[in-house]
């Protein structure tokens, strides 16, 4: 909004010159995303409390969680509105690639917060049946795959200096110029990568500052990707793929970096107040939904590496459970299964960021080591 409001005056007052740079946009809507959350996040929290939408810890998780009965859920209502609010400020908004990012947050946004509602106001335990979840994931990932099909941005892709249509391929990291092309079946795998990676923080969010923290560093790492794939001249000595107004996505995730450590403020052990599926379910969508317009569906295996695992230990451990009547874990997610094995629960978290942060740094070795 600013940018389309004040820069076009450029020419009045020369300090406007720096809306047309993207590091000065991206650097404004992280500060602007951190302060929103100090200036809203308390008179949230107060709200969320007053309305008695209170955190019910389940009945299976470990001993250690009971105390946190009765801390404030919903919190990503705090994350939404510091994400979307500096990018519509710093963002062109006639991007394409800002439009699917700030539709698929709020898309997501709206069924964790109808889910987060019924959980914790009409006391549904489930909260929204699994299935009607599942839909709404899926109507979000065959809006983003069709946009991504039949877009020109995808049609008029660089590559290696030439013009190549991308719009049923993916690029497999550590090759240079080697595609996957997955012909129809590629809006199959958007619905699945965008579905996986939206449950996958869903799950991990359930430790305090653990699932805000590893988003924080994931988008760190998008936002170099991002801002690569936009430049003519970086994709094309890096022998990447070059998408004409990619670089854009870099304020999307500048606001999610500066979103991140705002929440961590208020989520750090002992966290004040909880995500919940508002922020989880919404949050791992922009990843997902990221990594499918960016065309590094195979990279975001390794940005959400400690999503993964935490997803597999549950398909691991449950399908071991059924086949064989035995688990493998003390307990799943995985971040569990530690801390029944004793370990402190803010050292699970920073360890858990450690791992996080060395495979956003290998995700973006990917582009030299080739």
């Amino acid at each position: 909004m600013l940018y389309h409001l004040l820069y076009p005056l450029r020419d009045k007052f020369i300090g406007f010159n720096l809306l047309g740079y993207i590091t000065f946009r991206s650097a404004a809507a992280a500060v602007t995303a951190l302060l929103v959350t100090f200036v809203v996040g308390p008179y949230i929290i107060k709200w969320l409390r007053k309305k008695q939408f209170k955190e019910v810890i389940r009945t299976e998780t470990p001993d250690s969680h009971k105390q946190k009965q009765g801390t404030v859920s919903m919190g990503g209502i705090i994350i939404l509105i510091a994400v979307i609010l500096p990018v519509l400020l710093f963002a062109k908004l006639n991007n394409m690639y800002i439009q699917l990012m700030v539709m698929s947050t709020i898309w997501m946004g709206l069924v964790g917060f109808f889910d987060d509602y019924l959980k914790v106001v009409k006391k549904m335990p489930k909260g929204l049946i699994g299935r009607y979840k599942l839909l709404g994931q899926i109507i979000l990932g065959l809006v983003v795959g069709l946009v991504v099909t039949f877009s020109s941005e995808y049609s008029n892709a660089g590559l290696s200096g030439q013009v190549v249509n991308i719009s049923w391929f993916t690029s497999v990291p550590f090759f240079k110029n080697l595609l996957i092309n997955f012909g129809w079946f590629y809006i199959p795998v958007v619905i699945l990568v965008i579905t996986g990676t939206s449950n996958a923080v869903n799950l991990t969010d359930g430790l305090d500052g653990l699932a805000i923290g590893l988003v924080g560093i994931a988008a760190a790492a998008w936002a170099g990707l991002s801002y690569i794939t936009g430049r003519v001249d970086f994709s094309d000595y890096l022998n990447v793929l070059y998408l004409k107004n990619a670089g854009e996505l870099t304020i999307y995730c500048s606001a999610l970096i500066g979103a991140s450590l705002g929440f961590l403020w208020f989520n750090s052990h002992p966290a004040v107040v909880f995500m919940g599926d508002t922020g989880a379910l919404a949050l791992g969508s922009a990843l997902g939904t990221m990594a499918v317009i960016l065309k590094k569906e195979l990279i975001l295996l390794l940005i959400g590496g400690v999503f993964v695992a935490e997803s597999l230990s549950v398909i691991l451990q449950v399908t071991s459970f059924k086949i064989r009547g035995k688990r493998i874990f003390k307990m799943a997610p995985l971040h569990h299964h530690f801390e029944l094995m004793g370990w402190p629960e803010e050292k699970i978290v920073v360890r858990f960021w450690i791992i996080g942060i060395l495979l956003a740094l290998l995700s973006l070795s990917t582009f030299k080591v080739r």
